[in-house]
């Protein structure tokens, strides 16, 4: 038995999150009309199988944030070339983020672009990576600093595939639920695993519906920024790479370190500081910095997070909620690095 949620755009435009076990069998039936081939880009160790009822070749891709590169997506563009893609046929990524957002950004650039399902085969991916329309790779100076915004034809989020997932990817996954707790999600571990990956994407296609493109810094109510919350310190974390953190390992330290600086800017009290602990450790993530950070080279790596428009810029809690602030004094920020 699957779920359907629908991501409504503003103009009109719309998809389908197809939710629950089995869920990839309605793989053929989302493709978009006219569909002849597909480029089916995954992982080797993916050995999740898909079937999109039409002739199809794979691409493989190279494992871990390694793989989020410039150079990878000309390989697959390159591949696509070669094979004879073009723009009546499909992408579909199956795997996590890594996946999606490196062969959603090669779909978007080749023939200026081409459509692309994504079959996530990870928590995360179902909750995250793989809804909204956000494609990139990374550069050695940033994560994700390179990209566009592609809108997928479907999403498919297929439980059997977390049924192997190792736990430590679980967890991960859980960082990003997490994050949605303080966005307005309903308590998730009330929920069996379909509703609550269900109503982890309903918000976030909510969320995207108001502000596809993340208008920060051009006028917009910068809504979709909002789901940026906890990444500013996670993504410099995981650039940084020194302690082989998870990205939602990484977020979910990027969380409490949030509210620890809404509390240190007075924006909220000690009570909100330890629901953000308490929500974090219930998931069994940690809710401190790795001992041996590297407090300039973070503060370095932040500044420069796509976010930066106007000084440090956070997601920050406060009295109306969420709330981008740019400026943050990046004394403050050191002094709240340096308490752990």
């Amino acid at each position: 038995m699957t779920s359907t949620v629908e991501v409504r755009l503003a103009d009109g435009r719309a998809y389908p999150v197809i939710v629950g076990a089995g869920a990839r069998t309605s793989l053929a039936g989302v493709l978009p009309a006219g569909t002849r081939r597909v480029a089916l880009v995954s992982q080797d160790g993916i050995t999740f199988p898909v079937d999109p009822g039409c002739e199809h070749r794979g691409f493989a891709i190279g494992a871990g944030e390694e793989a989020k590169t410039l150079a990878t997506v000309e390989a697959l563009c390159r591949g696509f070339a070669a094979w004879g893609l073009t723009r009546r046929d499909c992408v579909v990524a199956v795997g996590g983020g890594v996946v999606t957002d490196t062969a959603g950004f090669a779909a978007a650039c080749y023939h200026r672009g081409v459509p692309v399902v994504h079959v996530a085969t990870t928590l995360l991916g179902m909750v995250d990576a793989a809804i909204g329309g956000k494609t990139g790779v990374n550069l050695p100076e940033g994560k994700n600093l390179v990209g566009a915004f592609w809108q997928p034809a479907a999403v498919i989020c297929d439980l059997d595939a977390l049924i192997s997932l190792p736990e430590r990817e679980r967890r991960s996954g859980y960082g990003e639920m997490a994050k949605y707790a303080f966005l307005g999600a309903p308590t998730l571990t009330d929920l069996e695993l379909e509703g609550a990956v269900a109503a982890c994407v309903r918000l976030k296609g909510d969320v995207v519906a108001g502000d596809e493109r993340e208008s920060v810094g051009h006028g917009a109510p910068n809504q979709r920024a909002l789901l940026n919350y906890g990444h500013t310190l996670a993504h410099a974390l995981e650039v940084d790479g020194a302690f082989g953190l998870r990205h939602g390992e990484a977020v979910a330290i990027g969380l409490v370190f949030a509210a620890r600086l809404a509390e240190r800017l007075g924006r909220i009290g000690p009570d909100r500081v330890a629901e953000h602990r308490r929500v974090v450790a219930s998931y069994g993530l940690a809710t401190d910095l790795p001992a041996g950070h590297d407090l300039a080279r973070l503060l370095g790596l932040m500044a420069r997070d796509k976010k930066a428009v106007d000084g440090l810029t956070f997601i920050l809690d406060g009295p109306h909620g969420c709330e981008v602030v740019a400026g943050v004094d990046p004394d403050v920020v050191g002094e709240v690095l340096a308490g752990g």
